[in-house]
């Protein structure tokens, strides 16, 4: 159940991502997979896959703006 709800909100994260940071689907995607949010999102303990593609994002986003946008 988790992994067919996370496989419905990965691709719209992946296109606030690509859309804020002017990337492809791919660079997008290997951005997320990267961070530490991907995989708070990916481990079913935090429930994370119950939020939004948007609230997941925001977390992304601050993540990076925390980390000085060492990937961008």
């Amino acid at each position: 159940m988790h992994a067919t709800v996370r496989a419905v909100i990965i691709p719209e994260i992946l296109r606030l991502i690509g859309e804020k940071y002017h990337l492809s689907e791919e660079e997008a995607m290997d951005k997320f997979f990267k961070s530490n949010t991907a995989a708070a999102f990916c481990d079913d303990e935090t429930g994370l896959y119950g939020m939004s593609a948007l609230y997941v994002y925001g977390l992304f986003v601050e993540e990076m703006e925390n980390f000085q946008n060492r990937w961008f």
